[in-house]
C-alpha cells in the first residue's frame, strides 16, 4: 500500500487505515492523484469512491467523487462519471450507508 504524505495543512480527515493511492489521467494528459476510500458494488456496477490529493491551495481537496468501473472502446478498464443523476444519488446512499456503519 502507498502511503499518503501529509503536508502541514492537510485538511483531510484520515484515521489511522492507510489508503491506496490511485493515478488518473485526465483528457489533457495531466495526471491526479487520489486516495482509494472503497470500493462498492450497486446493482451489479463496480464503483470507487475517491479523495483528491491536491495542492495545500486547493480549497475543493476534502470532496470525495464516485466514479464507475467501464471498459472502452478496446475493452481495457477505465473510470467513468456517473452521467446519470439517479444512478449516482443511489450509490451515493449506498457509500453513506456503508460509512454509517463503520
Amino acid at each position: 500500500m502507498t502511503e499518503h504524505k501529509h503536508g502541514p495543512n492537510c485538511d483531510h480527515d484520515h484515521d489511522t487505515e492507510e489508503f491506496d493511492t490511485i493515478i488518473l489521467t485526465d483528457d489533457e494528459g495531466n495526471d491526479h492523484e487520489f486516495l482509494h476510500l472503497d470500493t462498492l458494488e450497486v446493482e451489479g456496477s463496480t464503483y470507487f469512491v475517491l479523495m483528491p490529493i491536491a495542492a495545500e491551495e486547493d480549497e475543493e481537496a476534502d470532496e470525495a467523487i464516485i466514479l464507475k468501473l467501464g471498459k472502452d472502446a478496446d475493452g481495457n478498464e477505465m473510470l467513468l462519471d456517473i452521467e446519470d443523476d439517479e444512478e449516482w444519488e443511489k450509490v451515493a446512499d449506498a457509500w453513506e450507508s456503508m460509512e454509517e456503519e463503520d
